[in-house]
């Protein structure tokens, strides 16, 4: 990998962004683009652009916090970019990932902005961070920390390049893709393709996320939040649901290109890993009822990580959600998991 031009590009912040709700970080937030040139494992040699955003004081320690196919760059609120991030209540004052104390690096994965159509696996997504540790002059991380299609790009980045990164946190993200997870997103494909065929890929790409959010939650959510009688709308039978999956749809086909979704959800199922070449201390976090990441699966991988792994497995009624709605818990996860080598509990 190289870079194009070592230069990183900073933005100006956003300045009509919205930020109603959003709990504010005082603490500097820088953004950039670069371009690099990488040697994608399907798809050859490229020069893509990266997009990244780093969050907290100069000379702290770096934390890379990745998410799931959608999340992108911007984690969490902050005064020079106030809209709120994808993690915003995990990353804020009085947090482990607090911004005061820690930088928070992230950037928006390969293949988000729609441009590149050609496979993509999170090995390149790896490789994508490295050339931008370069570019910031970031010799080592101080943790990674990876939910869902996250976990599993820094598990790559720790069998890759264990010199960058001192540990890895990996929060549902086993270390291949469950038979019946890819075949669920199989279906969403299928479902994009169909939408396609019709001239209509925002309701193929709209479906497929309505099928997506069954897969992140649990039956027993639903039953406690849409237990309602189904009603008669235009001589049709609407269920209590219904709302809620409509709009999840539109909020997400408003942000994501129909080749960036196509192409990411097929990264989830080219990802494979020996877990013996993870070569850092690694704590994988279970949620038990994850019907993506089923916990048998991640007790397999930390077998495989040996004396360098250890568990820790949530009951949450959000499933593989769980990460983003058991805000109070993960933190606490967090902060044993980040604790300097050497410090008691």
């Amino acid at each position: 990998m190289s870079l194009v031009n070592a230069a990183a590009l900073p933005e100006s912040p956003d300045v009509d962004a919205c930020c109603a709700g959003a709990q504010v970080s005082a603490v500097a937030a820088i953004r950039g683009e670069l371009p690099v040139a990488l040697a994608l494992r399907h798809a050859g040699a490229r020069t893509l652009n990266l997009r990244y955003e780093l969050h907290g004081p100069a000379g702290a320690p770096v934390v890379f916090v990745a998410g799931g196919i959608s999340a992108h760059r911007h984690v969490a609120a902050s005064a020079q970019f106030p809209e709120n991030g994808w993690a915003n209540d995990l990353v804020r004052a009085g947090r482990t990932l607090d911004p005061a104390r820690v930088r928070i690096l992230s950037f928006d994965f390969i293949g988000a902005d729609g441009q590149l159509d050609a496979p993509i696996d999170p090995a390149d997504q790896a490789d994508a961070i490295v050339a931008l540790l370069d570019a910031l002059d970031i010799a080592a991380l101080r943790a990674f920390v990876g939910y869902s299609y996250g976990a599993l790009v820094g598990q790559h980045l720790a069998a890759r390049h264990p010199q960058r990164v001192e540990r890895l946190v990996a929060v549902s993200g086993a270390h291949r893709p469950h038979p019946f997870a890819s075949a669920w997103r199989a279906l969403q494909r299928h479902a994009v393709a169909l939408g396609q065929l019709q001239c209509a890929d925002q309701q193929g790409l709209s479906l497929a996320r309505q099928f997506a959010m069954l897969s992140y939650r649990t039956p027993e959510e639903f039953g406690e939040r849409f237990d309602a009688a189904p009603e008669l709308v235009n001589g049709r039978v609407r269920v209590a649901a219904e709302d809620y999956l409509d709009a999840a749809g539109a909020t997400y086909v408003a942000r994501t290109p129909v080749t960036a979704f196509l192409r990411l959800s097929e990264s989830i199922d080219l990802h494979r890993i020996d877990p013996s070449t993870i070569a850092v201390p690694t704590l994988v976090v279970a949620v038990e009822g994850d019907r993506l990441v089923p916990l048998a699966d991640l007790v397999t991988l930390v077998e495989g990580l040996g004396k360098r792994g250890s568990l820790r497995v949530l009951r949450s009624p959000y499933g593989h959600d769980a990460f983003l709605k058991e805000t109070d818990r993960i933190d606490a996860i967090l902060a044993t998991a980040l604790r300097p080598t050497g410090d008691t509990p």
